[in-house]
C-alpha cells in the first residue's frame, strides 16, 4: 500500500499530540531495548531516542516510501529497517519497550496480535500503544457506509477493510491476560478544527482512504472522491467544523 509522507505530514501537529501523551507513560530504564512498530518517517522514533538517551531504539515500517525519510535520522542508539509487525512477532526477539503510535490499526485480528506482542516483552517490559478509534470516528463511518453502496461496492469488487480496533474492555482483558500490571487505558478526543470540508478530506486521504483510492482509476476514482466529499459536507454542515477525532491510548508493564 503506497503511503505519501508529504500528504500524511500535512497534519503533523495534530498527529503528534497523542504521541506526546503516550510517551508520558514510559518510564526510563538504562539500556532499554525498544522497538517502534509502524515508525513511518522515523521522526517520532527520533524524538523517543532523544528523550530516552540510554535506550536503544529500532523503528520498523512496511512502507519504503515512509522509511526513505528516516535515513538521515539514524544515530548510535537509533536504527530503522523495513519490516511488518507480523514479521517482528515471528522473529521472537524480546523487548524492554514495545511502542506504537497510530499504526496497529492497520494490522488484523487484534486479539491474537496483541497477545503475541505481549509475549515479546521482557520481565518489567513496557507496552505503550495509541490508535484511532476507527469504528466511532465520523469520517470512518462515512467511508464505511459509502463503500457498501453501489456503484462503489462493484467498483471495489466488494473490497472492504473492517476496522480491527476493539473496545476498551477487550483491550483491558487482553493486557491483563498477557501478564501486564499498572494498566492504563483511556479514550481521548483530539479535536480537529476545519475551516473547510477539503481539510477534513485531506486528513483522511493520508490514511484510511488510501486502500480504497489505490483500487480505483479514472472516472470511478473521480466519482468516489466527489461523492465522499459531498458526504463530508452533508455531515459537517457548519463551518468551521469540529471533528471530534477519538483515539485510544494504552499502557502496561510486564509482571513476570
Amino acid at each position: 500500500m503506497p503511503w505519501n509522507p508529504d500528504v500524511y505530514n500535512k497534519f503533523k501537529d495534530i498527529r503528534y499530540k497523542p504521541f506526546y501523551d503516550l510517551i508520558e507513560f514510559i518510564q526510563p530504564k538504562n539500556g532499554m531495548n525498544a522497538i517502534d512498530l509502524g515508525c513511518g518517517t522515523g521522526e517520532q522514533t527520533s524524538i523517543l531516542a532523544d528523550k530516552f538517551k540510554e535506550a536503544h531504539f529500532l523503528g520498523i515500517d512496511s512502507s519504503a516510501e515512509m522509511l526513505e525519510k528516516s535515513k538521515s535520522l539514524e544515530t548510535d542508539n537509533l536504527h530503522f529497517k523495513k519490516a511488518t509487525t507480523e514479521e517482528t512477532i515471528h522473529s521472537g526477539e524480546k523487548w524492554d519497550l514495545i511502542f506504537s503510535n497510530a499504526a496497529l490499526q492497520w494490522s488484523n485480528d487484534h486479539e491474537s496480535l496483541f497477545s503475541n506482542l505481549l509475549k515479546l516483552l521482557n520481565k518489567d517490559g513496557q507496552f505503550a500503544v495509541q490508535m484511532p478509534v476507527q469504528p466511532e470516528n465520523k469520517l470512518n463511518k462515512i467511508l464505511s457506509d459509502l463503500i457498501d453502496e453501489e456503484p462503489f461496492k462493484s467498483y471495489l469488487k466488494g473490497y472492504k477493510r473492517d476496522s480491527p480496533v476493539l473496545s476498551l474492555d477487550e483491550y483491558a482483558q487482553i493486557l491483563f491476560d498477557g501478564g501486564l500490571k499498572d494498566i492504563e487505558i483511556l479514550q481521548k478526543v483530539y479535536p480537529i478544527i476545519a475551516d473547510d470540508h477539503e481539510t477534513l478530506y485531506n486528513f483522511i486521504s493520508g490514511s484510511a482512504l488510501i486502500p480504497y483510492i489505490e483500487r480505483l482509476e479514472g472516472e470511478q476514482k473521480e466519482l468516489f472522491i466527489k461523492t465522499y466529499k459531498e458526504r463530508i459536507a452533508v455531515n459537517f454542515p457548519k463551518l468551521p467544523a469540529i471533528y471530534s477525532f477519538k483515539r485510544i491510548l494504552m499502557y502496561g508493564r510486564k509482571n513476570e
